[in-house]
């Protein structure tokens, strides 16, 4: 009677235990391989690898940017020229403004000899590299230009006194050299563009408010 029934001794219950933890780890085992083979199968799927071809897009965005590069060289090329020009030719452009505005106003004091209101004076300012150019009273005014040679330009500052008691009005013209790159240069109104090819109509421009007293 004891041979028919079922074992559940120590020895039995540990081989059983040891069958399930089998069981278990070979499923996790097959179900890592059955993984891993899938991922490979999925990985066969996809093409990874990088074509040579350079897609169309990059080429065109390639070729914007060396364009690019290209001009950018071009003008730092030609700013560098004009730096040069304006360095070597500023300041006798400005010598020459000074020596025909002098020639302008000594000509007017002329048309009004011994009228002391009409007495111009141009001065040389050594030091900024500029000159200024006074209107005695009544209707008192004056003109001062300085020269940048950093900023290529010439900065002029009117000052013009009023008869009526009311305070000095001011006013401010910049002039900026221009040109090509050559050893030419004109001189053009920041405000308006206009360009003055020469320096006989540069100083018409900048005196008719000192002479007439009267702002443009």
């Amino acid at each position: 009677m004891r041979a028919d029934r079922p074992n559940f001794g120590p020895g039995r219950a540990r081989r059983a235990t040891h069958i399930r933890i089998h069981d278990v780890g070979a499923a996790v085992a097959l179900d890592g391989d059955q993984t891993a083979r899938s991922q490979l199968v999925g990985t066969k799927g996809v093409d990874m690898s990088t074509s040579a071809t350079v897609a169309d897009w990059i080429k065109r965005i390639a070729e914007d940017e060396r364009k690019r590069d290209t001009a950018r060289v071009r003008e730092d090329e030609m700013a560098a020229r004009k730096a040069d020009v304006v360095r070597q030719s500023g300041r006798r452009l400005l010598d020459d403004l000074l020596a025909a505005v002098t020639r302008d106003a000594e000509a007017f004091r002329e048309e009004f000899a011994g009228d002391r209101a009409r007495d111009i004076a141009v001065e040389a300012i050594a030091v900024e590299g500029g000159f200024v150019v006074r209107k005695p009273a009544p209707a008192a005014a004056s003109l001062t230009v300085t020269l940048n040679l950093g900023a290529a330009a010439m900065a002029c500052h009117y000052r013009f006194t009023a008869t009526n008691g009311l305070p000095p009005r001011e006013d401010r013209i910049d002039l900026i050299f221009t040109g090509d790159t050559g050893e030419t240069l004109q001189v053009k109104h920041h405000g308006t563009g206009q360009v003055f090819a020469t320096v006989d109509t540069l100083s018409e421009f900048l005196l008719i408010p000192v002479l007439t007293g009267r702002p443009r």
